[in-house]
């Protein structure tokens, strides 16, 4: 194993040595989790904060392949169950509007909002579109100048450049029919959070990927230097999962608190710098709602006053009406590792893929969901 170490920003840089490594390799796999064993002592709590992640390790089946002392718990990286139920409302508003297209992830489907879901909307005749990329929205309302075009943006850093782009797109383009409304989230607030939560306990911290190749790895350092806890930037192969495992524990039976880059060969220092100065053209931080975690200072993202004719929130007269949660649904304490899907009443009864009643069942990378497909591999 290669390692850089920089003591001024104690950040460490890991990679493995053979550059067309097979990061699904069976044969490396087995040794990284022979050294996990050989490793840990005593209990430890990891949290992956990515849905990728969560999907990646049940399919992989590496909670079943851990000693029993390592408990991996899921965290908020699923962008469509951290979206709070007045922004489904308000999604659900902005589609019953006159004139209106709206644009939406396909994961939004499904989602309850507090008295309906936008599959519910469309079936009642509502012209909902669901697209593969912000760009497709933007095509929609090029094709479709008699009509407002909304696309409801969700998502982490990884998403919300790309929406930007779009807002820039149509001003050179002037399409004038397109607007956004904003639910977009920033994933470092959210871990300070967590770690204000005295219902989580964690150990330390696998962090994901693709928000990482976006922000850098420099945007963690006044979370880590805060809390000094064990944090590893992860892949989502089998091999870069338990490799971030490996770093975790052995930090931790060291006792030597490091934010270590295991995904150097996506992830930089400094991030996408063209992706961050789109982002932040646009968008600016504000206080938003978490769902599970609550009101966050400075973890969402909303419109610029100058792009403030795109933003739906301002445009529309949106008339929301009273939010309420399902009841008996604990999404929010999944999604915060409180508790496991497992510890819901609801889950596999009342709650399927067919039939959900919160998020984490409906979003591909929901907690419930994954653990509902690969609950073999537990």
């Amino acid at each position: 194993m290669a390692q850089a170490l920089s003591e001024k920003m104690n950040i460490i840089r890991t990679t493995f040595d053979n550059r067309l490594c097979n990061y699904s390799d069976p044969a490396i796999s087995k040794n990284l989790l022979k050294k996990i064993k050989n490793t840990c002592s005593r209990k430890i709590r990891l949290m992956e904060v990515c849905g990728t992640h969560t999907v990646s390790i049940l399919k992989n089946g590496i909670k079943g392949l851990l000693p029993k002392s390592v408990s991996l718990i899921s965290g908020p990286g699923c962008p469509v169950c951290v979206t709070s139920t007045y922004e489904i409302d308000s999604f659900i508003a902005l589609a019953r509007q006159n004139n209106v297209i709206l644009t939406a992830f396909g994961d939004l489907a499904r989602v309850p909002g507090t008295n309906s879901s936008l599959s519910e909307e469309a079936a009642k005749g509502f012209d909902i579109r669901y697209i593969y990329s912000p760009a497709d929205s933007l095509e929609i309302a090029k094709k479709n100048p008699e009509k407002k075009v909304v696309f409801a943006g969700v998502g982490f850093e990884t998403t919300a450049p790309l929406v930007a782009s779009t807002i820039l797109s149509a001003k050179k383009l002037t399409i004038d029919n397109y607007y956004v409304f904003s639910a977009h989230k920033l994933m470092p607030p959210a871990l300070f959070a967590l770690m204000s939560m005295r219902k989580t306990k964690i150990d330390g911290f696998l962090l994901p990927g693709h928000v990482s190749a976006i922000i850098g790895e420099q945007a963690y350092l006044p979370f880590f230097n805060q809390y000094k806890i064990p944090c590893v930037i992860s892949g989502f192969e089998p091999v870069d999962i338990l490799h971030g495992i490996s770093a975790l524990v052995k930090q931790i039976e060291s006792g030597t608190a490091m934010l270590e880059n295991g995904y150097n060969r996506i992830v930089s220092s400094n991030g996408n710098r063209r992706a961050l100065e789109i982002m932040h053209r646009v968008f600016e931080t504000t206080d938003v709602e978490w769902r599970g975690l609550g009101m966050i200072p400075g973890s969402g993202l909303r419109i610029k006053n100058k792009f403030e004719h795109r933003d739906a929130a301002k445009v529309f007269p949106l008339k929301v009406e009273k939010t309420k949660t399902n009841n008996g649904c604990i999404c929010g304490e999944i999604i915060t590792g409180i508790k496991i899907p497992s510890d819901c009443p609801l889950y596999k009864n009342a709650c399927t893929p067919l039939h959900p009643v919160g998020p984490c069942m409906v979003s591909g990378e929901g907690t419930c969901g994954a653990y509902f497909r690969y609950h073999g591999s537990c």
